[in-house]
């Protein structure tokens, strides 16, 4: 492998910002379909890949989507193309022989509460990552957030089902006119050891 481009670090992270504003240009079925085919290739223990995507579209969908969230981040959410649920299936498990196929890991969790919830969020958070990298890398803007209730989303979306809530990304093509200032980051000697 060789470094990526300056240029696609800096679209990727460094020049790349959490947008609130959202010009009106849409995001069409196929660029959300490329999307996740770029983010599923992410690694996850054991190749569990326990992220669902709900890609909210719809006024419909927007209009169930818009009360489970604080009031300062409906607004932003509404004018946004799409918001993504990222969600993690409590059932990742039952994948697990069409994804891990050289060895039985549906056994190593089923019946297991505290490691399919640990598994399930910690691999859901790092594939709603990927989402947030491939997005920026297909060139679209992202708006990543908490500050909505996971019981309300999960009983709007995913009554019925395994899948919960983990957190919501807005995508689109955001309004640079209406960023903030980038906030400070901490230096490396702040975060970080060498050992």
């Amino acid at each position: 492998m060789k470094a990526i481009s300056q240029e696609a670090l800096d679209q990727i992270f460094l020049n790349a910002r959490t947008h609130n504003a959202w010009r009106d240009i849409p995001v069409n079925g196929e660029t959300l379909r490329q999307l996740y085919d770029t983010l599923k290739c992410g690694p996850t223990s054991a190749n569990s890949t326990p992220a669902r995507f709900v890609f909210v579209k719809s006024e419909a969908s927007k209009a169930r989507l818009l009360p489970c969230l604080a009031e300062g981040n409906r607004e932003k959410t509404r004018m946004a193309p799409v918001t993504v649920i990222v969600a993690q299936d409590l059932e990742f498990y039952e994948k697990l022989p069409k994804l891990m196929p050289i060895k039985d890991m549906r056994s190593v969790f089923a019946g297991k509460e505290e490691l399919i919830k640990s598994t399930a969020f910690r691999n859901s958070s790092l594939q709603g990552a990927y989402l947030i990298i491939a997005a920026r890398a297909l060139g679209l803007d992202c708006g990543p957030m908490s500050g909505f209730d996971n019981a309300k989303v999960d009983a709007a979306f995913f009554e019925g089902t395994s899948w919960r809530s983990n957190f919501l990304c807005n995508l689109g093509f955001g309004d640079p006119a209406k960023l903030f200032p980038r906030l400070p980051r901490l230096e490396f000697e702040e975060a970080c050891r060498i050992e």
